[in-house]
C-alpha cells in the first residue's frame, strides 16, 4: 500500500492559479494532473471476465468529523475503510474530507475546521460539496478527469449531483423517513443510489430506483477476538431516545446484571441524558463511559456479555452491531431496520420483541459461539467483499453515463426495482455482498 499522502487545504487556493500548480505549492506529493486510469471506452467495452483496470476516483466524506473518527462517527469509519481497500487494490483516489483527516490516498479538505458540533449546517456542507465538485470539474478541464465520484456526505452533493463532470454514486447512509422521501424523488435520478441493507432497499419509495446493495465495511482482523467474556452488557449509540439507551438500562436491571453506556451526548440531547440516564448512572450496576475510541472502544466489544441493540427506529445499517460480533460478542437487538438481517437469531444474537425479553435472552447468552458471532461479519461484510462490490458499482455507474444502455445485472433482466428481488437465503454467508437489483 503506498504511504498516505499529505493533506491539502482547499479553502484558500488563489482563484487565478491552476489546481495544479496550487497543490505541488502546498507541498502535495502529486498533483491532480496524475491519471493512469483507463479511458471511459476501455472501460465500457471489457468483456465480462477480463481483468478490469484502476480507475480514478473522488470520494466525497462528510465535512463534519476526521476520517478516521476520533471516538464516534459511523460514515467516517467507512470511507476510512473503503478508501485504504480501493488503494490496496490499486485504484487512484481523491478523498474531499475534514481538516485533520488521513489516508491512504491523497485528502483534500475543502474547509479550515471541523464542525462535530454543527452536523447537518447547510452551509458547511454546501460549501464542503461546492469546493470539492468545483476540484473535480477543473481536473477534467486540465485533462485529468475522475472516472467517479463517490458521495458519502448526504443532501447536497446528490441535489448537485448534475452539474459535476464525472458520474456519481451515492451511498444511502440514512432512511427513507416521510420527511426525506420527497427529496430522494425530485433528486435520486442524478446519481446512481446505493443501499446499505436489504432492509433500506426494500423500504426505498416507489419512485425511487435504487440500483445495487452494497452493505457497510469492517476489517475483521482489526478488532479483538475474546472467547472468555466479562460479566457485563454493553450498549454503545449516541444518546438519542430512538437508539434506547434507557430501555437498555431497564433491560439489564431486569436481568440484573451491570450495563456499561458509551457515545456521545450531541447537541439536542441533553435533556434526554438528564432526564433518562444520568439518574441511574451509579458507578456501580451502570457506568457511563462518554465517547470512546481506539482501544478501548474495541475492548469494551471484545470484553461484553452481550451488546445490546433496543433500537425504536428502522436504522439502515448498525456498524455497532458488526463491530460487536467482530469480536465474538453476541448482539440482543429488536428487530428493526437492518438489525434484523445483521443478527442471524439463535446464531450470532437474538431478536427480541421488548425489555423483558431483552432481559430473558442474556440468560441463553451459553448458545451463542463467539467464533460462530466472527465468521457471521468476516463472512458478509469484509471490507475486500465490500471494496469488490463498489468496484462493480463504479464500472456500472461508467458505462450508464457513457451510454451503454440498459444494464444488466442477473438473467438478462435489465436492473430496475421490480417487485422481487433475487437474494441467497438469510442465513447463508454470501460470496460477495454487492446484490444489483433485479
Amino acid at each position: 500500500m503506498p504511504a498516505p499522502w499529505k493533506e491539502i487545504n482547499l479553502a484558500v487556493r488563489p482563484k487565478d492559479m491552476p489546481a495544479g500548480g496550487w497543490f505541488s505549492r502546498n507541498g502535495a506529493e502529486v498533483t491532480l494532473e496524475v491519471m493512469n486510469a483507463p479511458s471511459l471506452h476501455q472501460i465500457t467495452t471489457l468483456p465480462r471476465g477480463t481483468e478490469r483496470r484502476a480507475l480514478r476516483v473522488a470520494v466525497l466524506a462528510p465535512p463534519w468529523i476526521t476520517v478516521p473518527p476520533p471516538g464516534y462517527g459511523g460514515i467516517e469509519a467507512v470511507v476510512a475503510l473503503l478508501c485504504d481497500e480501493l488503494v490496496a487494490r490499486g485504484h487512484d483516489l481523491t478523498l474531499f474530507a475534514a481538516p485533520g483527516s488521513h489516508s491512504a490516498t491523497r485528502v483534500c479538505s475543502p474547509l479550515q475546521a471541523t464542525h462535530a458540533d454543527q452536523i447537518g449546517s447547510s452551509l458547511y456542507e454546501s460549501d464542503h460539496v461546492a469546493v470539492a465538485y468545483d476540484a473535480i470539474d477543473r481536473a477534467a478541464a486540465e485533462g485529468g478527469p475522475f472516472d467517479v465520484v463517490h458521495d458519502h456526505s448526504g443532501f447536497t452533493a446528490l441535489a448537485m449531483a448534475d452539474r459535476v463532470s464525472a458520474p456519481v454514486v451515492h451511498t444511502l447512509h440514512g432512511p427513507f423517513s416521510s420527511d426525506m422521501c420527497p427529496f430522494y424523488e425530485r433528486h435520486g435520478h442524478k446519481a446512481r443510489l446505493v443501499a446499505i441493507s436489504d432492509f433500506q432497499l426494500e423500504h426505498a419509495p416507489a419512485g425511487v430506483r435504487v440500483a445495487d446493495v452494497v452493505s457497510n465495511p469492517i476489517r475483521v482482523e482489526d478488532w479483538p477476538f475474546r472467547e472468555g467474556k466479562d460479566d457485563y452488557l454493553l450498549w454503545m449509540g449516541r444518546l438519542d431516545p430512538i437508539k434506547g439507551a434507557h430501555r437498555a438500562i431497564a433491560a439489564a436491571r431486569a436481568a440484573r446484571m451491570r450495563l456499561v453506556l458509551a457515545g456521545p451526548v450531541q447537541p439536542g440531547q441533553e435533556a434526554y441524558f438528564r432526564s433518562e440516564i444520568e439518574p441511574h448512572v451509579d458507578g456501580r450496576n451502570v457506568v457511563f463511559a462518554g465517547e470512546v475510541g481506539g482501544v478501548r472502544r474495541k475492548e469494551l466489544f471484545a470484553r461484553a456479555k452481550a451488546f445490546l441493540m433496543p433500537i425504536s427506529w428502522p436504522e439502515p445499517f448498525g456498524m455497532v452491531m458488526v463491530e460487536a460480533l467482530a469480536c465474538g460478542t453476541p448482539v440482543i437487538a429488536f428487530p428493526e431496520g437492518a438489525a434484523s438481517e445483521i443478527v442471524l437469531d439463535g446464531e450470532n444474537g437474538f431478536h427480541v420483541a421488548d425489555v423483558q425479553a431483552m432481559a430473558e435472552a442474556t440468560r441463553s447468552l451459553e448458545q451463542i459461539d463467539p467464533a460462530r458471532c466472527r465468521r457471521s461479519v468476516a463472512s458478509r461484510y469484509d471490507a475486500a467483499i465490500v471494496a469488490e462490490g463498489y468496484e462493480d458499482v463504479y464500472y456500472r455507474a461508467i458505462r450508464s453515463t457513457a451510454g451503454a444502455g440498459p444494464q444488466f445485472a442477473r438473467h438478462g433482466q435489465p436492473e430496475s426495482r421490480a417487485e422481487t428481488i433475487e437474494r441467497p437465503p438469510r442465513h447463508a454467508a454470501r460470496a460477495s455482498i454487492l446484490q444489483p437489483a433485479s
